[in-house]
C-alpha cells in the first residue's frame, strides 16, 4: 500500500439509547402545545420541521400509541368546544358558522397530518388504525355534526333554504349550502357511515317528491296542458341548475331527476294527452300547434315510457281521420281521386308533425305507417281508389308539370301504395286503366307512365310489373306494325279509297282479358279488318287475331242541318260502339232500342250507356222518343237530330259514367269516367283477383313443400305469407283452404302422428 494513500479509521458501533417515558411525555407535550397553537391560528410561529422530527422520534422509539391517543384526545377536546359553540348559534347564522368551522377544521387537520406524516406511514398501517385526517373527520362527525343542537337544526335549515328557492325566494349565499353538503359527503367517507345519504339525501328526496306531487296536481287542475308543459320544463331546468350549483353528487342528481320526472311527467302523462281543449290529442287537430306539441314531446322524452301515450294519440287521430275518409267514400260523398287526395293531404300533414313535433322519431314514424295501413286495408276500396287516382293523374293531372313535379307526385303515390296489403287488387285495376290510356292515347306523358312502372318494379319486383312492361312493348311493336301497314296499303291501293284503320296488336297474356263478344261492325270497317288481317298473317303465320270491338275509337265525318245550303259539318270523336250506332242512321232517321241491339249485337248495358251518351243535352246527336229519365223498353225510339250544332269543328263525344246510367237511366249524367269508375269504389276483392290469389297461394305452398319435404302448419303459413307479401297478405283461413285443396288433390298429405305436420307427395 502506498504511503500517500489516506488511512481509514473504523470507530466502534454506537449503541441504541431508547427514549424513556419521561422524555416521550415531554416530547408529546411539545406536540400538544403545537396542536393548540394550530387551533388558535398561530401556526406561522411553529417550526414544522422540528415538530415532524419530534413525532418521528416518538414513533421510532415505540411511543406511537402515546402519540396517537394523545392526538385523539386533543382533537376531541377542541371539537367538543366547537360543538358547544355551534349549539348556541342562532338559526340565522348556524349554516354560515358550520361552513366556516368545517373549512377551518379541514385546514387544521391538513397541518396536523403533515406533522404526523411518519406516524401515518408506519404506526397506523401496522396497527390498522384510522389515518390522522380520517380520524379528524370521524371525530368531527361524532362530536360536532351529531350534536343534538347541530344536526337536526342544520338539516332543517338546508331543507328550508331549498324550499325557499323553489318558492321563488332568493337564498343569501348558495356557497354556504354547497360547503355544508360537501362536508356531509366527506364526513361519511371516514368510516363508511354515509352521513350524506342518511342525514340529507333521504329527507331531501322525500321532500322533493311531496313538493312536486302537490304542486303538479294543483297547477294542472287550474291551467291548460300547454301551460303545464312550460311550467314542468322550467322546474326541471331549475332543479338541474340547482344540482350543478350545489355540486350534488351523481348518486343524488340521478334519483332527484327521476323523482321530478315521475311526479311532473309520468304521473300526468295520460291526462296531458287527453285533456279537454288543450291536450295532445286536441293539438293534433291543428298543424299550427306544432311547437306546443314539440315542447310536450320534449318533456315526455325525459320518461321514454310516457312517449307511448303520444304515439297512441297520434295513431288514434290518424285512424279516426282515416275512418272519416272511408265513410265519406262509402256514402258517395267523395269520388275515388278525392279520397286519395285526402289520404295524401293527411300523410303530408302528419309527416310534418312527425318531423317537427316528434323530431323525426323512428318509433313514431312506424306507428304512423301502421295507422295508415290499419284504415287503408279495411277492404279493397283503397287499392281501387288509388288506381283511379293514378289514372286521373296520368291522363290530365300532370299536364304542364315539370320533370321534378312529376317525380314528386309519383313518389307520393308509391308512399300510399306501400301502405296497401292488397297490392294485387291495385295491379288489377291499374292494368285496366293503363290499357285504356295506352289504347286511347290518353296518357299525359309516356315518360311519366314508364316512371310509374319503374317505381312499382322497384317496390314489388319484376314479376309484379312484367305484364305492364309487356303492354308497353306491345304498343311499341304496334306502332312499327302500323307504319308497315301504311306502306303496304299504299302499294295495294286501287281506284277505291278504303277507310283508314289503325290497329294495336296486343299479346293476350299481358292485357286485361275481355270476355265481351264482338259487335256487328259496319261493312266498310269489316272490309278494312279483312285487309289488315291479310297483311298481318302474311308477316306472322300461325297466329290468330281476335278483334276487341269494345275497346276501340273512331272518327266520323257528320253533316247536320235540314237546308243543303246551310249544312254544318263536324268531325265526331266517338267509341266503336257509338260509331256502329250512328252509322245505322245513314239508312234510317229513327230506330228503336230493340232494332239497334239487333243490328249491332252490342251488350244491353253498354248499348244503353252509349245511347244515353249520344242524347245528353250538351251532345244531343240523337233524340230519345220516350219521356222520363230512363230507357224504359225495347220500343223506345231514337231519332237523328239534324239541328245539332257546336262551335267546335272537332267534337269528342264522352261516355257518361256507368253509375249515372244505372241510377238515372237518362242523358243527364256527368260525362267522362268509364266503367272502371264504378268498380273502383267497391270494397270487395274482384273475382279475377280472388282466383289469381288461389293459384298464387297454391303455387307458393307446392314450391315451399317441394323444397322442404315436410313442414308444420305455422311454419308453412309464415313462409307463404313472407313470399306473397309483395302482392297481398293471405288470411290464415284462406291458406288453410288451399292446403285442404292440395291434400284432396294429393299434392300434400298429413302426418299420421301430427295432423298439423304436412309432407310433400312427390
Amino acid at each position: 500500500m502506498s504511503h500517500s494513500q489516506k488511512r481509514f479509521n473504523i470507530k466502534p458501533f454506537r449503541t441504541h439509547v431508547p427514549m424513556d417515558k419521561t422524555v416521550a411525555s415531554q416530547t408529546w407535550n411539545v406536540l400538544a402545545k403545537a396542536i393548540d397553537e394550530i387551533y388558535d391560528r398561530n401556526a406561522s410561529q411553529l417550526s414544522f420541521e422540528e415538530l415532524y422530527r419530534n413525532a418521528y422520534n416518538l414513533v421510532l422509539h415505540k411511543h406511537g400509541t402515546l402519540l396517537y391517543d394523545g392526538v385523539t384526545e386533543k382533537l376531541n377536546s377542541h371539537l367538543t368546544e366547537t360543538a358547544e359553540r355551534l349549539s348556541n348559534v342562532s338559526d340565522t347564522s348556524l349554516l354560515i358558522e358550520l361552513s366556516t368551522t368545517w373549512t377551518e377544521h379541514q385546514i387544521t387537520m391538513v397541518m396536523v397530518r403533515d406533522i404526523l406524516m411518519y406516524m401515518d406511514r408506519t404506526y397506523i398501517q401496522q396497527q390498522r388504525r384510522r389515518p390522522v385526517y380520517q380520524l379528524g373527520l370521524h371525530l368531527f362527525r361524532l362530536t360536532v355534526w351529531e350534536h343534538p343542537k347541530v344536526k337536526e337544526r342544520s338539516t332543517d335549515l338546508l331543507m328550508a333554504a331549498i324550499a325557499s328557492e323553489r318558492a321563488g325566494l332568493l337564498v343569501d349565499d348558495r356557497s354556504v349550502l354547497k360547503q355544508v353538503l360537501g362536508m356531509l359527503s366527506e364526513l361519511g367517507q371516514s368510516d363508511g357511515s354515509n352521513v350524506y345519504e342518511s342525514d340529507f339525501e333521504s329527507p331531501f328526496l322525500a321532500q322533493t317528491q311531496e313538493f312536486y306531487r302537490i304542486e303538479s296536481q294543483g297547477y294542472l287542475s287550474q291551467n291548460t296542458a300547454t301551460d303545464y308543459v312550460v311550467k314542468a320544463t322550467k322546474r326541471l331546468e331549475e332543479e338541474k341548475e340547482r344540482s350543478t350549483a350545489l355540486a350534488l353528487p351523481l348518486t343524488t342528481e340521478t334519483p332527484l331527476q327521476s323523482i321530478i320526472e315521475t311526479e311532473l311527467v309520468e304521473r300526468h302523462a295520460r291526462t296531458l294527452v287527453d285533456m279537454e281543449h288543450s291536450g295532445f290529442a286536441v293539438l293534433l287537430k291543428d298543424i299550427t300547434k306544432s311547437a306546443e306539441m314539440r315542447d310536450m314531446y320534449t318533456l315526455f322524452a325525459r320518461v321514454p315510457t310516457s312517449v307511448d301515450n303520444l304515439r297512441e294519440a297520434l295513431a288514434a287521430r290518424i285512424k279516426s281521420d282515416g275512418r272519416v275518409l272511408i265513410t265519406d267514400q262509402e256514402k258517395g260523398a267523395s269520388d275515388p281521386p278525392a279520397f286519395v287526395r285526402g289520404v295524401l293531404t293527411m300523410r303530408d300533414r302528419y309527416d310534418k308533425i312527425l318531423d317537427v313535433s316528434f323530431r323525426g322519431e323512428k318509433r313514431a314514424r312506424k306507428r304512423m305507417r301502421e295507422s295508415f295501413e290499419d284504415f287503408l286495408n279495411t277492404d279493397a276500396r283503397a287499392a281501387s281508389c288509388l288506381s283511379v287516382y293514378v289514372d286521373e293523374l296520368l291522363r290530365v293531372g300532370l299536364k304542364g308539370a315539370t320533370e321534378d313535379q312529376i317525380t314528386q307526385e309519383l313518389n307520393k303515390i308509391i308512399i300510399v301504395f306501400r301502405y296497401l296489403a292488397d297490392k294485387d287488387v291495385f295491379e288489377s285495376f291499374y292494368k285496366q286503366h293503363l290499357a285504356k290510356r295506352l289504347l286511347m292515347g290518353r296518357s299525359v306523358s309516356d315518360d311519366a307512365e314508364r316512371s310509374m312502372v319503374s317505381l312499382l318494379k322497384a317496390e314489388c319486383g319484376y314479376q309484379f310489373t312484367s305484364k305492364l312492361e309487356g303492354m308497353f312493348n306491345d304498343m311499341r311493336i304496334s306502332r312499327d306494325m302500323q307504319d308497315s301497314y301504311k306502306t303496304y296499303k299504299r302499294a295495294q291501293a286501287g281506284s277505291e279509297k278504303p277507310i283508314d284503320i289503325e290497329v294495336d296488336v296486343l299479346t293476350n297474356g299481358y292485357w286485361p282479358s275481355q270476355n265481351i263478344p264482338p259487335c256487328i261492325l259496319p261493312q266498310q270497317v269489316q272490309d278494312a279488318i279483312a285487309r289488315y288481317t291479310k297483311f298481318y298473317l302474311e308477316k306472322h303465320t300461325g297466329r290468330k287475331l281476335s278483334w276487341q270491338t269494345s275497346a276501340g275509337s273512331s272518327e266520323l265525318k257528320a253533316t247536320f242541318g235540314s237546308d243543303p245550303t246551310k249544312y254544318r259539318k263536324h268531325e265526331l270523336g266517338v267509341s266503336t260502339y257509338q260509331m256502329c250506332i250512328l252509322l245505322l242512321f245513314n239508312d234510317s232517321d229513327s230506330l228503336t232500342l230493340g232494332q239497334i241491339r239487333s243490328k249491332t249485337q252490342i251488350p244491353d248495358s253498354e248499348l244503353r250507356r252509349h245511347l244515353v251518351s249520344l242524347c245528353t243535352p250538351k251532345h244531343r246527336i240523337l233524340r230519345k222518343g220516350s219521356r222520363g229519365r230512363g230507357i224504359t223498353s225495347d220500343d223506345d225510339t231514337f231519332t237523328f237530330n239534324p239541328d245539332y250544332g257546336s262551335k267546335l269543328k272537332r267534337v269528342r263525344i264522352p261516355l257518361v259514367k256507368e253509375t249515372s246510367v244505372s241510377k238515372s237511366g237518362d242523358g243527364t249524367g256527368t260525362a267522362g269516367g268509364g266503367s272502371a269508375s264504378a268498380s273502383a269504389v267497391d270494397g270487395s276483392v274482384p273475382l279475377k283477383v280472388e282466383e289469381d290469389r288461389r293459384h298464387l297461394v297454391e303455387a307458393a305452398i307446392v314450391r315451399i313443400m317441394k323444397a322442404r319435404k315436410s313442414l308444420g302448419h305455422n311454419d308453412l303459413f309464415a313462409e307463404v305469407t313472407r313470399q306473397l307479401s309483395v302482392r297481398f297478405t293471405p288470411s290464415p283461413q284462406f291458406v288453410k283452404k288451399r292446403i285442404e285443396s292440395l291434400i284432396e288433390r294429393e299434392y300434400l298429405e298429413r302426418s299420421q302422428q301430427d295432423h298439423r305436420l304436412y309432407s310433400y307427395v312427390a
